[in-house]
């Protein structure tokens, strides 16, 4: 505006009668660190490189497939069908799953980020950032995977930190070690939480719960873990052959004589003049003949394994046991899809508990109530919650609370993530008045432009209280939230205070008998 007229004429003045306004910053923008086929974009390599996408082909596009699961071999021929298990078996089936102790089978390194973006996307997941650390011809190393996190630091998008490899390093200390410095990752930026699987948690609640509780130590307020890992259909039997099985030390030949065996039994070995045997059992030495010399590096496997699916039984059982196994899953990533769905469909604010979780077949351990007290309010504090199956309801997450379950502020998930929505928006507003003067002027914009903001996430529900004066307080001025002294160092200082929303975790009903009255 001009400070003075010299010519005659009509001048227009304009004034901003509003002020600045409070952008709400997104709450679930997962980043997940972990092994990949490539990371190239454009000819550019993205190894350590945070890269953003939308959707599952952008992965495959920019990151490539899945990894070929190898697997060592041992005999199979005491190995019984899943549907031959004695109640014993059935107790020890996660693990013996996972280790392949059923099938003779023993998975060797478990790149998980692929399946566990595919079941990202499965339970709602949309934008993500991926930090490929290698490829898969590298071992799954802790130092490596802590690499990625550092890359991080210079994203402010992500609101959800995971590493679905952790828990396929060494032992529970290693794992340990990576979750520890997610949540310190999460702490210094304070604008992210972490999501953590129980190592090994397949196993029963003692043989693992304790080890991690011990693991994880410092800054509990930024993480929330999951437990028992879970059964998927995310691999389909199609993916899986016995191409699967690492060809080292004549494994085909291995598995074609136990195979043979168990269908022919007056064979001794696959070299035997097959003259004297029938013609049906001839065909069926032809093709264990074929196994044990085929070549992974040149042969398809397809019309073998068919046709082996058909004729033998225990390979077809051993094929069954080899895709149970690459489908128990740790359930950060089915987490992280879930986060993505209830902040779209409700809000932060909301709960992320009582929904289902899809693609799931069933928890690896079935929890009952009196299993998950202990998980849910342990003395230390260090609650990990339950994935349960109730009858004619399905697979739910049936708890929210963080790490730190001690502390009154930060106990629930909800709470802390609405918190890290409301600093890190108006944290972001309050930029643009950065060297403005330290006035009256400045104070009051600023309190109307939170306030509005607080107000509308009020209305939306996201804030307790009936009316907005119980819901927040914004608070800013000389005398009040400032001293003589704070406005010569150039510091303004705002004091905003917010009534946040706790999930009912316990509902009691009371029920009592009264006379009758008519």
């Amino acid at each position: 505006m001009p400070t003075s007229y010299k010519t005659p004429g009509v001048y227009l003045v304009e004034k901003d009668a509003f002020p600045g306004s409070v952008v709400e910053v997104a709450t679930a923008i997962p980043a997940f660190i972990g092994y990949t086929e490539k990371a190239e974009y454009n000819g550019k390599d993205l190894t350590n490189k945070p890269f953003r996408i939308t959707s599952f082909a952008e992965y495959l596009n920019i990151f490539g497939g899945a990894p070929s699961i190898r697997f060592t071999y041992g005999a199979v021929a005491n190995a019984a069908p899943a549907s031959e298990n004695t109640d014993e078996e059935s107790e020890g089936s996660s693990e013996a799953k996972s280790e392949g102790g059923k099938a003779g089978l023993t998975a060797k390194t478990m790149y998980r980020l692929y399946d566990s973006m595919r079941i990202f996307f499965q339970n709602g997941g949309a934008a993500c950032y991926i930090c490929s650390v290698g490829g898969y011809d590298k071992e799954i190393d802790k130092d490596v995977l802590l690499k990625g996190i550092t890359p991080f630091v210079k994203e402010q998008e992500p609101t959800i930190m995971l590493v679905p490899d952790a828990v396929s390093l060494k032992d529970a200390s290693e794992c340990a070690s990576v979750q520890n410095e997610l949540l310190k990752h999460c702490n210094d930026m304070q604008n992210r939480f972490a999501i953590l699987d129980v190592f090994d948690g397949y196993k029963e609640p003692l043989e693992c719960i304790n080890a991690f509780r011990e693991g994880v130590t410092s800054f509990l307020k930024y993480g929330a873990a999951y437990y028992p890992w879970i059964h998927t259909n995310i691999v389909s039997p199609n993916e899986v052959s016995f191409a699967n099985i690492d060809p080292a030390d004549d494994a085909y030949a291995k598995l074609a004589l136990d195979l043979a065996q168990s269908v022919v039994p007056t064979l001794k070995t696959l070299d035997d003049d097959v003259s004297n045997l029938s013609k049906r059992e001839a065909e069926l030495v032809s093709f264990f003949k074929k196994l044990s010399k085929f070549d992974a590096a040149q042969d398809d496997p397809t019309d073998l394994h068919n046709t082996l699916k058909v004729v033998c039984p225990k390979y077809a059982a051993m094929m069954n046991n080899m895709s149970e196994m690459l489908n128990l899953m740790a359930p950060s990533a089915a987490m992280a899809g879930i986060y993505t769905r209830v902040d779209n469909n409700e809000g932060v604010w909301k709960a992320p508990a009582n929904v289902g979780v899809n693609a799931v077949v069933s928890p690896a351990v079935n929890l009952t109530n009196d299993e998950q007290e202990d998980l849910n309010v342990p003395l230390n504090g260090k609650a990990v919650n339950a994935i349960r199956y109730f009858v004619g309801d399905g697979i739910k997450v049936w708890g929210a609370r963080t790490l730190d379950g001690n502390s009154l502020d930060w106990r629930y998930v909800n709470v802390r993530r609405t918190m890290i929505m409301l600093e890190e928006s108006i944290k972001q507003a309050s930029k643009a008045y950065v060297f403005d003067a330290n006035t009256a002027t400045t104070w009051l914009t600023m309190k109307n432009m939170i306030a509005n903001f607080l107000n509308g996430i009020w209305k939306r529900g996201g804030l307790a209280g009936t009316s907005p004066d119980d819901a927040y307080e914004v608070h800013v001025g000389l005398g009040d939230t400032m001293t003589p002294e704070d406005i010569l160092e150039g510091i303004l200082r705002v004091t905003v205070k917010v009534a946040l929303i706790r999930p009912a975790e316990f509902i009691e009903l009371t029920f009592q008998q009264q006379q009758q009255k008519s």
